[in-house]
Parts: structure tokens; sequence; C-alpha cells
């Protein structure tokens, strides 16, 4: 009965901390975070794309890593596992806020106040049995990643320019 108590408990307050996590990335970083939104606003195809690939170069690192039977090696790997985990929670934070900005717009509702449901919302999503953990937990970690490599790289989405209807001027005067 402990042992029940424990799981429980522990994913309880993963449950709370998790949107007190994403909340803190948005009010410490607003800058990062406004970025891993536009990110995912207007170009989502690349970022997921670029999640992929840094997923793709961290994770080949960490399973080398956890599989090298030396206690240094295994801890580095954990490590870098954890800081990895723990970056892509400012993408988390720019789809949080994606999220967030959709739902004050179709309600009346602040923007913390948006940002908060809309982080417990994603959360609850991943939670959701079989669909959240095999599909939509490792869709958002990987649009996550990308966010978040967009974002502290500060690449921010071209602005789509209307080609120009100027033409050259052509001269009537003879050559002289």
């Amino acid at each position: 009965m402990a042992d029940i108590s424990a799981i429980f408990f522990i994913l309880l307050i993963i449950g709370i901390a998790f949107p007190a996590m994403l909340t803190a990335w948005w009010l410490l970083f607003p800058a990062v975070i406004s970025r891993a939104q536009t990110r995912v606003e207007k170009t989502p195809m690349q970022t997921f794309w670029m999640g992929l690939a840094i997923t793709i170069a961290v994770t080949i690192p960490i399973v080398i890593l956890l599989a090298l039977p030396f206690g240094p090696a295994k801890f580095i790997g954990w490590v870098l596992l954890a800081a990895s985990l723990a970056l892509s929670s400012i993408g988390s934070a720019g789809i949080t806020a994606h999220l967030s900005a959709r739902l004050t717009s179709q309600s009346n509702l602040s923007s913390l106040n948006g940002f908060i449901r809309s982080s417990v919302i994603l959360e609850l999503a991943a939670f959701f049995p079989i669909l959240g953990w095999f599909f939509i937990w490792p869709l958002l970690l990987i649009i996550a990643f990308g966010a978040t490599g967009f974002a502290l790289l500060n690449w921010n989405p071209r602005e789509k320019t209307q080609p120009s209807n100027l033409q050259s001027p052509v001269s009537n005067s003879p050559i002289l």
C-alpha cells in the first residue's frame, strides 16, 4: 500500500510542478519563450524537423554513454539526459504560450490564467493512456526540442514578402 501511495504522490507532485515550471520559464524569459511560440505558430513543420534532428543528435550520445560499463560515463549520460529534457521545457513553454494565445482569444481569460490552463491541458494530454504516451508526448517533445533550438539560436521565421511590381525604367531616349 505504501508503494501505491508513493507512486500516486510522485505523480501528483510532477503534475503540479510541470505547469509551475513552464509558467516560471514564461515569466522569467519572455523573449525566448516568445521566439519559441512564434516558431510553433508560423513554421510548425520546420520546427518538427529541427526537433527531430536535435532529438537524434542528443539521443545517440546519451544511449552510448548509458550503455558503457563505466560509472562516470553513465553519470554523464544521465546528466545529459536531464539537461536536454530541462532545455526542451523552453520549447514546451512556447507550445503552451501558443495554446494560451488561442485559449485567451476564444474566452475572457487573463494571459496568466490562460497560460496555466494551457499548461495543464498540455500535461493532461501527455498523460492520457496509450494515445498520449505513444503519440502526443513524443510528438510534443520533438516539437519542443525544435522550438527550443530555434529560440536559443535566435532564428526567427522569415517574413513572407510580396513580389514587387517595380520594373526597371525603360528609357525612350536615343542612344548617343
